[in-house]
């Protein structure tokens, strides 16, 4: 694979990945409706580890989808939070 195709590629996925993060924000405020009477710590915490589920679930999809190893990922993100484009 040359270079070109190694960029086109990774704009696919960064493209895929910023789409999957905004629906996903879009998705999670309607998703639960909160009992009046939980402690809203656990309400946070049930939110976040739904988010969290759903997150690792779609980016798990696109990997399958552009056939790349989670190391290959690992080194994307961890690229990514160091030029602090993601936090």
């Amino acid at each position: 694979m040359d270079e070109r195709e190694k960029l086109r590629k990774f704009r696919e996925l960064d493209d895929a990945f910023a789409a999957a993060l905004q629906n996903l924000d879009k998705s999670m405020p309607g998703t639960q409706v909160a009992n009046a009477y939980e402690h809203p710590e656990k309400r946070f915490s049930q939110h976040e580890n739904e988010r969290h589920r759903i997150f690792e679930q779609r980016l798990t999809e696109l990997m399958d989808e552009y056939q790349l190893a989670s190391d290959s990922v690992s080194a994307l993100l961890q690229t990514l939070l160091k030029l602090k484009k993601i936090s």
